[in-house]
């Protein structure tokens, strides 16, 4: 059975699920004051099961790509499965998305998700124990993603919102929204969407998100890095920690500020999000009718020395501290 929870401030409220410590709906005023769910989300709750489309989830034990399906660590090889193509994929199947988390308590503004991940399950090496904690504060929604192990293992872990500022049943494109991240360069990728240890600057490049600029400008550019995406799939190199990027929408207002601790930034404008389930008001969505920003580690990094290192230690703890902090804009030069 899944069950769902409710918490609200101010003007903010948010429905979660215990499948996945999911978010399914977060209500956003628009400059207008008018609310609005701002991310995608599935009717029926027992599509979430049906379908892993991630809609609202927190992901791991590795949040994105390890390539080949396995990592060595302390030499030791590690199989998992391979849930895209020769790669694992947000920790594989099932993922924490498809597990069903203990709510350990809540109260009217938040709520704390607990679970276990037992030694070897999907190949990842000790006991990880995983909280997952929503707080709505006075702008936005807050989230800490943390956890602990018995034995050296590795963890990434992030949460999947797909977001419309427009509105989840606007039936709009977010090709239109206006992003900025704060970010130098890109990892680029092969043809299986692995990185290849190198970084790409953004300079002169459809990835250059610097000063913000409308997602669907460059999409469409004949770049070998969005042809293998089939459009933006990345993982941006963040200049610094904390506020790290922002999304606007003209239409509604609505502007989304992003936080973070974690050194990357994932990007996905929704490119296969065609003819899923029905979403959260009936509608099933097209492609590119929600965006994704995860912050987190990087891609393959267990495989890749020169990235920050994905390891965790007995005795150590790993915490992700995110936030999702809103206003509202006249403009494109207020918004920015």
């Amino acid at each position: 059975m899944i069950d769902t929870i409710e918490i609200a401030r101010g003007p903010f409220r948010a429905q979660l699920l215990t499948l996945g410590a999911t978010l399914r709906r977060l209500e956003v005023p628009d400059r207008d004051g008018r609310a609005a769910n701002i991310v995608l989300g599935c009717r029926d709750l027992d599509d979430y099961r049906r379908v892993a489309r991630f809609y609202g989830s927190v992901v791991g034990r590795y949040a994105n790509r390890i390539g080949g399906a396995r990592f060595v660590l302390d030499g030791t090889e590690h199989r998992l499965p391979a849930n895209d193509g020769p790669n694992t994929l947000h920790g594989g199947a099932p993922g924490f998305d498809q597990r069903d988390w203990v709510l350990a308590d809540a109260d009217a503004e938040s709520a704390r998700f607990t679970l276990l991940s037992s030694d070897g399950e999907n190949g990842f090496p000790g006991n990880l124990q995983v909280e997952a904690l929503y707080r709505m504060e006075e702008d936005g929604l807050a989230i800490t993603l943390s956890a602990e192990t018995d034995a050296p293992t590795v963890v990434n872990l992030t949460h999947h919102a797909y977001f419309n500022l427009a509105g989840e049943d606007s039936g709009q494109s977010i090709l239109d929204h206006r992003l900025r991240i704060r970010a130098n360069d890109i990892t680029p990728v092969d043809a299986d969407l692995i990185p290849t240890g190198a970084l790409r600057p953004v300079r002169n490049s459809p990835f250059d998100f610097r000063s913000a600029k409308p997602i669907g400008r460059d999409i469409a550019q004949d770049d070998a890095q969005l042809v293998r995406g089939l459009g933006y799939d990345h993982n941006w190199v963040v200049d610094r920690t904390g506020h790290v990027a922002t999304l606007y929408d003209s239409a509604s207002g609505r502007v989304l500020d992003l936080h973070s601790n974690q050194p990357g930034l994932q990007f996905y404008s929704g490119n296969h999000l065609a003819d899923g389930p029905p979403g959260t008001s009936g509608r099933i969505y097209a492609a590119r009718e929600g965006l994704c920003l995860e912050p987190q580690l990087f891609p393959d990094s267990p495989n890749q020395s020169d990235f920050p290192s994905a390891r965790l230690n007995p005795g150590e703890r790993y915490e992700h501290r995110l936030a999702f902090r809103f206003r509202s804009a006249a403009n494109q030069a207020e918004a920015f």
